[in-house]
C-alpha cells in the first residue's frame, strides 16, 4: 500500500483571479478541504485551498498563493496527494482506495490470469479499471462496477474481472 493518496486534480484556470478547475476524488468531494495541505505527486509544490465551491461538473477553488490567471494556468493537470494517514481509516470492507488497486492481478472467476491492475480512470461516464495483459500488448479498460469487477481482495492481491463478451 502507498502512503500517499491521489486526492484531487487541478484542471483549468477559472478566471482572472487564479482560481482553479478541480476535481475531488473523495468519497465526499468537499472532504478534500479537510486534509490539510495537498502535494503534487512529486512532493516538491504545497497548495492550501483557500476557498471551494461547486461547479457543473467539478469545483472551483482559490489556492494560497495563487494570484492571478497566469499562475493558475502553470498549475493545470497537476496531481494533488496527501499521505494516507491524514484520511479517515477504511471501516467497511467494500471500501478502499484507488491506489491499493494498483499492482493486484486481474484473473477471469475460474482463476485465469488477464494482467496487472496499473490505473483507474474516470472520463466522466464512471470509472474504468486499467489491466495491462502478463504478456505484453494493449492494455484493456473494463467498467468499474459489480457486474464486470465482483470480486476485489486486496488481502489476497488479486481482483476478479469478468471479460466483456463481444455482440459481434
Amino acid at each position: 500500500m502507498t502512503d500517499r493518496i491521489c486526492v484531487a486534480q487541478i484542471g483549468a484556470a477559472h478566471g482572472i483571479r487564479g482560481e482553479v478547475r478541480l476535481r475531488s476524488f473523495t468519497q465526499d468531494p468537499m472532504a478534500i478541504t479537510a486534509y490539510g495541505p495537498l502535494e503534487s505527486e512529486d512532493g516538491t509544490q504545497r497548495f492550501e485551498i483557500e476557498a471551494l465551491r461547486p461547479a457543473k461538473d467539478h469545483f472551483v477553488a482559490r489556492l494560497a498563493g495563487v494570484p492571478d490567471r497566469d499562475a493558475a494556468e502553470k498549475l493545470t493537470n497537476i496531481k494533488l496527494y496527501v499521505s494516507r494517514d491524514r484520511l479517515p481509516p477504511i471501516e467497511d470492507d467494500g471500501t478502499f482506495y484507488h491506489a491499493d488497486l494498483i499492482g493486484l492481478a486481474a484473473v477471469t472467476p475460474d482463476g485465469a490470469a488477464l494482467g496487472t491492475v496499473t490505473a483507474i480512470h474516470n472520463f466522466g461516464a464512471g470509472d474504468l479499471v486499467e489491466i495491462k495483459p502478463a504478456g505484453g500488448g494493449e492494455a484493456m479498460m473494463v467498467p468499474f462496477t459489480d457486474a464486470a469487477v465482483p470480486e476485489i481482495d486486496v488481502a489476497a492481491g488479486r481482483i476478479v474481472v469478468v471479460p466483456l463478451t463481444s455482440t459481434e
